[in-house]
């Protein structure tokens, strides 16, 4: 089993999740982004904590502003030092999702606990996925 990571990248925070055992996926304390490159640090350094092999990285498919995001994303990406595989995945509506599941549970919606609620639900999908095309 690959140690996964996965993260959804936000203007202000980035929301983290990690999967360490087969199918259990647990948020992490999402990244506060200053500047790209502290962040880009944050990131690695996270990555490298956990000994990450294989990095999901949520893209928004459809919506108008899109196609921004997803340069927005892939050069934050580039910036990591990370040598492990990379793989994007759809987050369309993760957030929408995350944000259902945190009903109720929390109030203070600036944690940072709904970025990484994204990041998990982008890292279910992308288990999900995989289990389904390995049949």
């Amino acid at each position: 089993m690959k140690k996964i990571a996965s993260i959804d990248i936000g203007l202000k925070r980035i929301g983290v999740a990690l999967c360490l055992a087969a199918g259990i996926v647990s948020p992490q304390e999402a990244i506060l982004r200053k500047n790209r490159d502290q962040a880009a640090r944050d990131v690695d350094t996270f990555l490298n904590e956990w000994s990450i092999e294989l990095l999901v990285v949520g893209l928004p498919k459809g919506g108008s502003s899109s196609e921004e995001m997803e340069r927005r994303i892939k050069h934050f990406v580039s910036l990591l030092k990370f040598s492990g595989e990379v793989v994007y995945q759809d987050e369309y509506g993760s957030s929408n999702e995350a944000k259902e599941m945190m009903q109720g549970v929390i109030r203070q919606k600036r944690d940072g606990r709904i970025d990484s609620m994204a990041a998990k639900v982008i890292l279910e999908r992308y288990l999900d996925a995989e289990k389904a095309s390995h049949g």
